[in-house]
C-alpha cells in the first residue's frame, strides 16, 4: 500500500499542470536581473550583469564581482564583491568607460580592491532594475541601491562600530578625487576607458553623505595618505569613516556624474533633490512598471512570463541615454565624437550588426517616442563625427560587419517617425553607401569593390567579405525603401533597389550556399560550409546563407524553389553541429553554443540566423516556423542565471523572444510587415504610444498546441503569414485558434506570403 500511494503520488506531481498565470498587474515583480549572469569567457549564458538603472538610463549601476577593468564585472558563481560600479558597460567584450566604485567596509580602512572584498550569497540578496540590496558578510553590512537616470541614492547599513568606511575608487588610467569635509561631500573623475572617447573624455562625479565623516584619507597608486583631502594621479581614491553607535544604524548618501563637468554633476543631483531612498525606490518601480506594462501577457506559465518581462527588461536598457540638462533644463550632451559639449541628444552603447534585426522595431512599435529622441541623437552624431555609427560605446568602435545604420534609420522614418533630421540622416546613409571609412567598422570597408563588382572579393584582404556583401545588399535594400519614401531622384531610388539584388553574385549553385568571390568572379576554394569566419562574421555559410532579408522569394528561387528551400531549411536543424575553427585557431564561445544546444547547425545564440526560423512563410509551410519558433522560445530561453543560449547583445536577443512571444517577428526592417510565428501566451495587450491597442488572443494556446489553425484580424477571417505595421497601429484585434496539429492549407497561396522584393511589381 505504501508503494502504490507513492506511485500515485508520484503521478500526480507530474501530472500537476505548470502554475499559470493568467494576467499580469505589476511587470517589475516578473523580472529577474540576474538572467544570464553566469557566464564565462568560452561559454556565454547570456554575458550579462544586474543592471540597476532607469530605462534608458544615462549611468547604470552593478555589483562588482570582478577586478577593475574586467568586462565580467559581475558573474553569478562568483563569491565575493569588491565593490558597487557606474558602469556604462553595453557587454564584457566592448568593456566599460566612465566607471568607478564604492565599496562599504569595516575594520582597516584599505583601498585594495581584494582586501576589501567580501564574502556574499545570493540567498541575501535582492536584484531588481529599480533596486539591489546585498549584505556584505565580512563587514556585517548591508548595502542597497536605487537609481535615477543620472543619479543614485546608498543606504549602508552597519553594525556598532568606531571602524565604519566608504571607498571610493576612481580606478586607475587616470584619476582625480578631492573630499570636501565641510559639505559631506567627495567630488572627482575618471578617465578608464576601452576606447571611443576624444583626449578630453572624463566623467566627473559627485557624492554627498547625510552625515559628517569621523576619518578622511586619500590614496594615489598604492599609497594611502590620511587627512590628505586632495589628490591627481593615475589611480586615486578616497576613504571616508563613520562612527556608528548602534548595531542598524544606517548612512545615507547620493551620487550622481556627468561627462560634462563637476558642476553639472551637481545639477544632475537635482534628480534626487531632498527625496528619500524609499521615494526614489518608488519612484523607479513606478517607471518600469509603466514602460514593461505597455505590454500585457497572460495565460502563460510563471516561467514563461518571467522570461518575458526579463527580456523587456533589457530591451529597454540599450541605446542609453548619453544626454544631460543644463541649470535652465536644456538638452546637452558631451559629444564622444568631438570632445564639445553640444546642444541635442545623444545616445550610445548599441552595435547596430546587432540590434536592427529586431530591437529597434521593437521600439518602433512600442517606444516609437524614445527611438524619435534616438533618431535625433543619430542625426547629431553625423554633425560632430562624419559619419553615422555602427557600433558606439561612446563614441565610434571598429567591430563587426555592415552598414546598418541604414536599416536602423529607415526602419524608423517608414514605421512612421518623425520630428528629426531625415535629410541629414539620409545623407549620412549616402555617404556611408559609397565610401569607406575612417575605420573598417564605419562606412563600407571595401566600398571601392562592392560599388563597381557588386560585392567585397574574397581576395583582397578585406576580412569577412561575403558577410560584408550580404548585409550591405540589405543596407542598399533599406535606403532604396527610404528614398521612395523621401521622393527622390528616380535615378537614384533605381540604383539602390539594382544594388539591392546584389546578394545573387555571391550564391553559389554547387552547393546551394553562399560563398566567397574572389576578385576575377571565381569562387573561393577550398570552400567548407561549416567553417566560421573567414568570409563570415562569427558564423559560417549555413548561418549567413538567409541573410536576404530583402528577398526571400529570391533566395528561394536560386535555391531551386519553394520545396527545395523548405528542404534546406530542414537541413540546419538536421545537420549534425560540426564547425571548422580554423580561422579563429580556437572553438570560440559562439561555436561551443551552437554545438551543446542540440538543434543542429541552428545558432540562436548569435544574431545572423535569428530570422532563419521565421523563413518557412516565404515558401508554404508556415506550420515549420511555428514549430521552431516554439521550440527555440522554450529550449533556448528561461529567467535563470544561464538563461539564454549565448550573448544577449544589448537587447536584440531578448527582442527576438518578445516578438517570438507575441507571435510576430520583423524579418525585414524598413518594410510595413511582421511575419507571423506562434503567440506563446493565450492573451497580450499591447499598449500603443498613440492610445490605441493591439489585443492578441490565442485562448487554446499551449505546448502541444503551437499550431495556427485559423485566424482573424479585426473579427475577418485571415490566413496571410504577415501583419501589416501601419494597420496594426490603427488598433487591433488578432484571434488565434490553435492546434497540436499544423493546418497544411493555410498560408500556402503566394499571396500568403510576406514581401520580397522580387515580387514588388
Amino acid at each position: 500500500m505504501k508503494l502504490s500511494l507513492t506511485l500515485l503520488f508520484s503521478l500526480f506531481v507530474l501530472f500537476i499542470p505548470a502554475q499559470e498565470v493568467s494576467h499580469v498587474d505589476y511587470p517589475l515583480d516578473y523580472v529577474n536581473t540576474l538572467m544570464g549572469t553566469q557566464s564565462v569567457h568560452l561559454l556565454s549564458n547570456g554575458n550579462t550583469y544586474p543592471a540597476i538603472a532607469r530605462p534608458w538610463g544615462m549611468n547604470f549601476w552593478s555589483p562588482q564581482t570582478g577586478k577593475m577593468g574586467d568586462g565580467w564585472m559581475y558573474t553569478y558563481t562568483a563569491d565575493k564583491i569588491r565593490g558597487f560600479k557606474q558602469t556604462h558597460q553595453p557587454s564584457p567584450w566592448m568593456n566599460d568607460y566612465g566607471q568607478f566604485s564604492v565599496m562599504p567596509i569595516t575594520g582597516k580602512p584599505t583601498f585594495d580592491e581584494n582586501e576589501r572584498a567580501s564574502w556574499f550569497s545570493h540567498k541575501a540578496e535582492v536584484a531588481q532594475p529599480h533596486y539591489y540590496s546585498v549584505y556584505l558578510a565580512d563587514h556585517d553590512i548591508t548595502t542597497e541601491i536605487t537609481p535615477t537616470e543620472r543619479a543614485a541614492r546608498f543606504r549602508f547599513t552597519f553594525p556598532k562600530t568606531d571602524s565604519a568606511f566608504v571607498v571610493i575608487d576612481a580606478f586607475d588610467k587616470g584619476s582625480y578625487v578631492k573630499v570636501i569635509p565641510e559639505e559631506n561631500k567627495i567630488i572627482g573623475y575618471t578617465t578608464r576607458n576601452s576606447g571611443g572617447v576624444p583626449d578630453n573624455f572624463k566623467n566627473y562625479f559627485v557624492m554627498i553623505f547625510d552625515r559628517p565623516f569621523a576619518d578622511v584619507s586619500t590614496f594615489a597608486d598604492s599609497a594611502l595618505v590620511d587627512n590628505r583631502l586632495e589628490i591627481q594621479a593615475d589611480h586615486v581614491g578616497a576613504i571616508v569613516g563613520f562612527r556608528i553607535a548602534d548595531r542598524g544604524e544606517q548612512v545615507h548618501a547620493k551620487v550622481a556624474s556627468s561627462f560634462i563637468s563637476h558642476e553639472q554633476a551637481e545639477l544632475n543631483l537635482r534628480e534626487i533633490g531632498n527625496k528619500d531612498f524609499e521615494t526614489i525606490k518608488q519612484e523607479g518601480a513606478e517607471q518600469w512598471n509603466t514602460e514593461l506594462g505597455k505590454v500585457r501577457v497572460g495565460g502563460g506559465t510563471i516561467d514563461q512570463v518571467r522570461t518575458f518581462y526579463s527580456c523587456l527588461y533589457r530591451t529597454i536598457l540599450f541605446p542609453r541615454m548619453f544626454y544631460e540638462y543644463d541649470a535652465d533644463g536644456n538638452v546637452i550632451h558631451y559629444s564622444p565624437y568631438n570632445g564639445q559639449v553640444l546642444p541635442g541628444y545623444m545616445f550610445t552603447d548599441t552595435g547596430f550588426w546587432d540590434t536592427f534585426r529586431a530591437l529597434f522595431p521593437f521600439l518602433n512599435l512600442v517606444y516609437p517616442e524614445i527611438n524619435q529622441k534616438m533618431q535625433e541623437g543619430l542625426a547629431n552624431t553625423y554633425k560632430e563625427g562624419g559619419w553615422l555609427p555602427e557600433w558606439a560605446s561612446p563614441g565610434y568602435r571598429n567591430i563587426m560587419v555592415g552598414n546598418n545604420s541604414a536599416s536602423v534609420v529607415a526602419d524608423a522614418y517608414i514605421k512612421g517617425l518623425r520630428g528629426y533630421d531625415i535629410e541629414k540622416l539620409y545623407e549620412g546613409l549616402l555617404k556611408g553607401a559609397n565610401n569607406a571609412g575612417p575605420i573598417t567598422a564605419v562606412g563600407r570597408a571595401g566600398a571601392e569593390y562592392y560599388t563597381t563588382l557588386g560585392y567585397v572579393p574574397y581576395d583582397v584582404k578585406i576580412n569577412e567579405n561575403a558577410a560584408r556583401s550580404l548585409e550591405y545588399a540589405y543596407d542598399d535594400f533599406a535606403i532604396y525603401q527610404l528614398a521612395k519614401a523621401l521622393n527622390r531622384p528616380a535615378d537614384e531610388i533605381a540604383l539602390y533597389r539594382q544594388r539591392s539584388f546584389n546578394y545573387k553574385k555571391l550564391f553559389d549553385k554547387e552547393t546551394g550556399l553562399m560563398r566567397g568571390k574572389n576578385k576575377d568572379g571565381q569562387f573561393q576554394r577550398p570552400f567548407n560550409p561549416f567553417k566560421w569566419g573567414d568570409a563570415f562574421t562569427e558564423g559560417n555559410s549555413w548561418h549567413y546563407s538567409w541573410s536576404v532579408f530583402q528577398d526571400v522569394e529570391g533566395l528561394a528561387q536560386l535555391m531551386g524553389g519553394h520545396d527545395a528551400f523548405v528542404t534546406k531549411l530542414d537541413s540546419v536543424f538536421s545537420l549534425p553541429p560540426v564547425f571548422d575553427h580554423s580561422y579563429y585557431g580556437f572553438t570560440i564561445h559562439e561555436i561551443r553554443e551552437m554545438q551543446i544546444a542540440n538543434m543542429g547547425q541552428y545558432a540562436h545564440g548569435n544574431q545572423p540566423i535569428q530570422h532563419m526560423i521565421y523563413l518557412y512563410n516565404y515558401a508554404g509551410a508556415p506550420w515549420k516556423t511555428q514549430y521552431w519558433a516554439r521550440e527555440t522560445m522554450n529550449r533556448m530561453y528561461l529567467p535563470t542565471p544561464d538563461g539564454y543560449c549565448g550573448d544577449e547583445d544589448n537587447g536584440q536577443t531578448s527582442a527576438w523572444y518578445v516578438f517570438s512571444a507575441l507571435g510576430f517577428y520583423p524579418v525585414t526592417p524598413a518594410t510595413d510587415e511582421y511575419v507571423l510565428g506562434t503567440p506563446l501566451f493565450k492573451k497580450a495587450t499591447i499598449q500603443l504610444a498613440n492610445g490605441k491597442t493591439i489585443e492578441i488572443q490565442a485562448p487554446n494556446s499551449s505546448d502541444e498546441n503551437r499550431y495556427i489553425e485559423s485566424a482573424t484580424l479585426n473579427g475577418k477571417p485571415y490566413g496571410k503569414n504577415y501583419l501589416r505595421h501601419s494597420e496594426l497601429v490603427k488598433g487591433a484585434e488578432l484571434h488565434f485558434d490553435m492546434a497540436d496539429q499544423p493546418n497544411t492549407n493555410r498560408g500556402t497561396k503566394q499571396a500568403d506570403f510576406p514581401f520580397s522584393l522580387s515580387l514588388e511589381d
